[in-house]
């Protein structure tokens, strides 16, 4: 065998052995995504594309930890959901998920202003649909760092199917992170409820989440309900819980100017 058919053999077969990757250290935990383009001419561009972890998604990231870990903690057990300091009220529950995770964390417009969360708008001032789909309007200048990003309230001029389709719709918008209040009528129970949304899946048009007090009862008078963590339910099955006259839901979405509180101090 000649000398350069030899040469030829050895690069072929360290061709195909794996790419030391010099410096392995000094790369950033930040994801590096390549995306190849074909062109017209057969010619292949590659754009590099440099997905951050933000302060905003770590803020999430906090907040979901928690809640699996109240949901791994409560061990399947309904947990007391009665009184007003009770965190597994399901209002109590998401407020408590965020207070505990809020304090290294700011909006990079306000960066002096600790982060809050509002209360559900007064029944009275809900009229003239009910109580619990609504939170106070809080501006951001004191704190507030969610806004509406996206809405269904029972229109009574367009059909019940029609209705439907539209809080459909509406569920779809759900992400990661999400803060949803609705008010409902379904199997579950009557009225108000808190959730926080873990993911919509395209492929089987469904919601994951996490809550408390969804599912519960009472023993002695007092109510006691159960964490849910990753729970799953069809896009469907969310509509028709509150798609009924002057029913409706919320979704709340963290600002995307949240930043670290060291960062700006």
């Amino acid at each position: 065998m000649s000398m350069m058919k030899r040469i030829a053999i050895l690069l072929a077969v360290f061709s195909l052995l794996p790419l030391c990757v010099c410096g392995a250290d000094e790369i950033s935990v930040d994801e590096i995504v390549e995306e190849v383009l074909l062109e017209d001419d057969g010619t292949e561009t590659v754009i590099t594309q440099q997905q951050t972890h933000t302060a905003r998604d770590e803020f999430i990231d906090r907040i979901v930890a928690l809640g699996e870990k109240k949901f791994i903690a409560a061990n399947g057990k309904a947990q007391r959901a009665h009184y007003a300091s009770d965190i597994y009220v399901c209002k109590n529950f998401t407020v408590y998920l965020f207070k505990q995770n809020r304090d290294d964390f700011r909006m990079a417009e306000f960066p002096d202003t600790q982060l809050v969360i509002p209360n559900n708008l007064k029944a009275e001032k809900c009229k003239p649909y009910y109580y619990g789909m609504f939170w106070e309007d809080v501006p951001a200048e004191k704190g507030n760092p969610f806004y509406v990003a996206a809405q269904f309230l029972y229109d009574t001029s367009l059909s019940y199917d029609e209705n439907l389709e539209l809080a459909m719709e509406f569920m779809r918008n759900a992400q990661r992170g999400d803060y949803f209040q609705m008010s409902a009528n379904y199997a579950s129970g009557v009225g108000a409820h808190s959730a926080i949304m873990l993911a919509y899946d395209p492929e089987t048009d469904e919601i994951h989440w996490m809550d408390s007090n969804m599912r519960g009862g009472k023993r002695n008078g007092i109510r006691y309900g159960y964490v849910q963590f990753d729970s799953v339910k069809s896009v469907e099955w969310w509509a028709k819980a509150f798609c009924h006259k002057k029913r409706g839901a919320t979704i709340y979405r963290l600002r995307d100017d949240i930043v670290y509180k060291d960062d700006v101090e």
